[in-house]
């Protein structure tokens, strides 16, 4: 009876302080509010508006307003990344997912991205059409129809392989790094544990290991960005023929610029993201500790 009495005022704590069940519906849904507020005013406040208006070329109905042309993106790749981390935590088990814990990130991070890309491939396709051939259409809605009437369903998935090689990794630094950073903040550089940190504490930690997952995803991504930018404004050149004529040191040009923009838009998008989670009272799970079964299969259990 003793246990029944602690494990209902257990439930009634945790009931009380958090809004929802960690990993439920509810959870998701507020995560992917969270991914679409933290995209949405970051991509605001740091890309040139000249992409941004870009972006509102493609659809001006889906994407009405600035802040609405990042929407799906952040939709998608944190309510996934929520969805595949906990998805494969359960399948690897408490003790696997703490040891793979790395490749858990990486794995759930690239899943994610690759849903979000096939999501975004026929806007991404469209809004390409549109600014490489001046008259062809003037918003998705026309050019849909006309690209399936030309290429069939192809038309809006032949770009989506490029956009794997250059969105997937770039997502994994940016969800592994930030999760390792984070643990590692806590256990060498915080001077009191997380449980006893205010949520503002808890907010700066977010933002310092989301700039510093910013600057890895950076330079992890700026080549093929570079060959990228060069192949949108070179109609008929291939990615090697660019990569060749670049070289070495033309594919890092411009680095430390975008290391800024990166490391400053990355902060911002976990600062927002994990500010909605306290804001809406959602589970926020502390870095991981090694299970007390794994303690002691070691020998490390006191």
């Amino acid at each position: 009876w003793l246990r029944q009495i602690l494990y209902h005022g257990v439930s009634l704590f945790f009931a009380a302080e958090y809004s929802c069940e960690y990993g439920s519906l509810k959870f998701y849904a507020l995560c992917g509010v969270g991914g679409v507020l933290s995209c949405g005013l970051t991509h605001t406040a740091v890309v040139p508006l000249d992409l941004v208006k870009c972006r509102m070329q493609v659809d001006p109905q889906k994407y009405k307003s600035i802040f609405n042309g990042f929407s799906v993106t952040g939709l998608c790749k944190f309510g996934f990344y929520e969805v595949f981390k906990i998805l494969y935590g359960n399948m690897l088990g408490e003790e696997n997912a703490y040891l793979w814990r790395t490749s858990l990130y990486l794995a759930a991070s690239a899943s994610a991205e690759f849903f979000a890309d096939i999501a975004l491939a026929p806007m991404e396709a469209a809004k390409v059409r549109i600014q490489t051939q001046p008259g062809y259409a003037n918003t998705l809605r026309q050019a849909l129809p006309k690209m399936f009437g030309e290429e069939g369903i192809w038309a809006f998935y032949k770009g989506v392989a490029p956009l794997w090689m250059r969105q997937i990794p770039y997502t994994m630094m940016k969800f592994a790094c930030f999760e390792r950073t984070v643990e590692a903040l806590y256990k060498y550089v915080v001077p009191k544990p997380r449980s006893e940190c205010t949520k503002g504490e808890q907010l700066v930690v977010t933002f310092v290991a989301g700039y510093i997952a910013g600057v890895f995803c950076a330079i992890v991504s700026h080549p093929a960005d570079s060959v990228v930018s060069v192949l949108n404004k070179e109609k008929g050149s291939s990615a090697s023929q660019v990569l060749m004529r670049l070289g070495f040191k033309g594919v890092w040009k411009g680095l430390f610029a975008r290391i800024i923009m990166i490391g400053t838009l990355t902060a911002l998008q976990w600062f927002i993201y994990d500010s909605v989670k306290v804001y809406f009272r959602l589970p926020r799970p502390p870095p991981p500790e090694m299970p007390e079964s794994l303690k002691k299969k070691l020998g490390l259990a006191e």
